[in-house]
C-alpha cells in the first residue's frame, strides 16, 4: 500500500529538511502519541494508543532516519509491534526550493509489511487508517513547524 503527495511550506528547504530529518521534531507529531521512550536526531521510539477498532492498546513504534541528503532528501523506517501485530513503513520526502523562499516537499510512504493480527485486516480497512494517520501528521507537523522559531523541542 502506497501514499503519496505534495506539502508546500513557507520556510526554505535548509530549515525544513533540519527538522524533517530530526526525530526531536516529529516524534511529538505523531499522531496517538502516549510516550516518547527515547529520541535523539535519528531516532525515536515512542509508544502509541490507535484509535482504530482494528488495532486496539498500544503499539511501540521505532523510527530511524536512512539515506540522509542534506536539504534535500530523507527516507524515515518506521517499524511498529503490538500484542499480535507488527508492521513496518517506509517513507521519503523530497525538498526544492520554491521562487518565494519557501520549500515544496514531494513524499511517499508504503506499508511494506503488515504481520500477524494486521494481516486479516481488510485492505480497505489499513487504507484509510493509514491514509487519517498521514493526514494527522502532517498537519501536527505544519503546525510545530509554524511555531516561533520551528522549536525542535
Amino acid at each position: 500500500m502506497q501514499f503519496e503527495g505534495v506539502y508546500d511550506f513557507n520556510q526554505a528547504p535548509d530549515f525544513v529538511w533540519d527538522r524533517l530529518a530530526d526525530g526531536r521534531f516529529l516524534a511529538p507529531c505523531l499522531p496517538d502519541l502516549e510516550t516518547i521512550k527515547e529520541v535523539d536526531a535519528d531516532r525515536a521510539v515512542c509508544v502509541l494508543r490507535p484509535g482504530f477498532s482494528f488495532a486496539r492498546g498500544t503499539l511501540e513504534m521505532d523510527m530511524a532516519v536512512h539515506d540522509k541528503v542534506p536539504g534535500v532528501s530523507a527516507k524515515w523506517l518506521m517499524k511498529a509491534r503490538g500484542i499480535g501485530s507488527h508492521s513496518t513503513v517506509e517513507a521519503t520526502f523530497t525538498l526544492q526550493a520554491r521562487h518565494d523562499g519557501g520549500s515544496r516537499m514531494e513524499w511517499k510512504a508504503a506499508i511494506t509489511e503488515l504481520g500477524g493480527l494486521l494481516k486479516a485486516v481488510p485492505r480497505g480497512l489499513i487504507t484509510a487508517a493509514g491514509k487519517k494517520v498521514l493526514e494527522q501528521a502532517w498537519a501536527n507537523v505544519q503546525v510545530k513547524m509554524n511555531a516561533p522559531q520551528g522549536n525542535v523541542s
